[in-house]
């Protein structure tokens, strides 16, 4: 079954949202004037309940089905939140708040759950309930555990879960998934190495912590290639090297920061190991000393395997056969619904957005052409999850 005639119908509409939160971007946990926006919007639909500052800023909006919302309850999610980039795209819809934009997508995200939550509302064609869930803080915030802290799943008893993300560079109305590990954990470090400063003439009378810290660097990258199974994947990268601000001098200090990313537990618990003990022993023998922040972020997006399988099959009635890749590969990238996952089954899927730029880009821009799909994708979830009875 194609996109719902409906949806399409509201296109331009759900369109003019998008572009609206497209032009108000807001970070993390500001999203007040998105959250407003999203609350009035599901008043007007006629939701059966619509409850703010979950979360601190997220919403929730409750449709019970033709038998009174008895039975099975399912969740929706969409990630309102933008990110701390100038945006160059030049679109008239661009930002107009210097500094924030919208380069993740999540405008479509929420104005696509939006559409679906406006058609769910007007035809009731479902039995149980359906709870749309608007989120704030995925970009580094973990707003979806602030969310679930503030009982999400459990003061709406939801049954399952799940999620979408659109995808630069898959074709518009395409799909694409995968049971298990999907997307990585994303840990964070900061390491301050302190040696003995000193005249860069006397290097003998020092402790460099810029050597120190160089052989750490170097060191770290062992972690994949000689401590991990081979056949499981570890990042370790060293985004930030600071240290010294003169010719002349060698410092006192250098300062490491950076990230590493794993998709099995137990080589999660291998890096961190593993990253305490080379920093540790190469500080200490070239005489210097660590202070080691090692930063554990948002775990595994681990997609359940019944729950992919019924994803699956309703992205492909809206695509068509062909249209949806079952078995994406896993990516290094994180996403804080893994939370969700952990606390419901459920599944994450990816909706192509074409040839734009990629996530996170400052020429980024969502295809509005993908919103009849995702639209769809998430009304015909809801009702073959929660069939209305004959």
């Amino acid at each position: 079954m194609p996109i719902v005639n409906r949806l399409a119908d509201f296109h331009d509409e759900i369109t003019a949202w998008r572009r609206d939160f497209h032009e108000n971007p807001e970070i993390l946990y500001e999203t007040v004037r998105t959250a407003e926006k999203v609350a009035e919007l599901l008043k007007g639909f006629g939701v059966d309940e619509v409850v703010t500052g979950i979360g601190q800023t997220g919403v929730v909006g409750v449709i019970k089905g033709k038998n009174g919302g008895t039975g099975k309850t399912i969740g929706m999610r969409a990630d309102m939140d933008a990110l701390p980039i100038n945006e160059i795209t030049g679109k008239e819809y661009a930002s107009k708040t210097p500094g924030k934009m919208h380069a993740c997508g999540h405008d479509g995200h929420t104005s696509m759950l939006l559409g679906a939550a406006k058609y769910l509302a007007e035809t009731r064609n479902f039995d149980g309930t359906v709870v749309v869930i608007f989120q704030p803080a995925e970009e580094g915030g973990a707003g979806a555990k602030a969310m679930i802290d503030d009982g999400l799943m459990t003061r709406w008893n939801i049954d399952e879960v799940y999620g979408m993300h659109n995808y630069p560079g898959m074709p518009v109305g395409e799909f694409a998934i995968r049971k298990g590990a999907l997307m990585a954990a994303t840990d964070e470090f900061h390491v301050k190495i302190t040696g003995r400063g000193g005249h860069a003439a006397k290097p003998h009378e020092t402790i460099d912590p810029i050597v120190a810290g160089s052989q750490i660097v170097t060191a770290l990258q062992t972690i994949a290639s000689r401590n991990a199974d081979p056949l499981k994947s570890v990042v370790v990268s060293v985004t930030v090297f600071e240290a010294g601000n003169a010719f002349n001098v060698i410092p006192q200090e250098a300062t490491l920061r950076g990230t590493v990313r794993t998709l099995d537990p137990g080589v999660r618990e291998l890096a961190e190991e593993r990253f305490k003990t080379i920093v540790t022993s190469i500080a200490e023998g070239m005489g210097a000393t660590a202070e080691i922040d090692y930063i554990l972020g948002y775990p595994v997006v681990v997609n359940h395997d019944e729950e992919t399988d019924f994803a699956a099959k309703i992205a492909e009635e809206v695509a068509g056969q062909g249209k949806v890749n079952r078995d994406l590969p896993p990516m290094m990238g994180g996403e804080d619904f893994a939370y969700m996952l952990e606390e419901r089954p459920g599944a994450f899927i990816f909706a192509g957005n074409g040839d734009s730029a990629g996530l996170h880009h400052p020429m980024y821009d969502f295809d509005d052409n993908a919103i009849p799909y995702g639209c769809s994708y998430w009304v015909r979830l809801a009702e073959t999850a929660l069939p209305a009875a004959a």
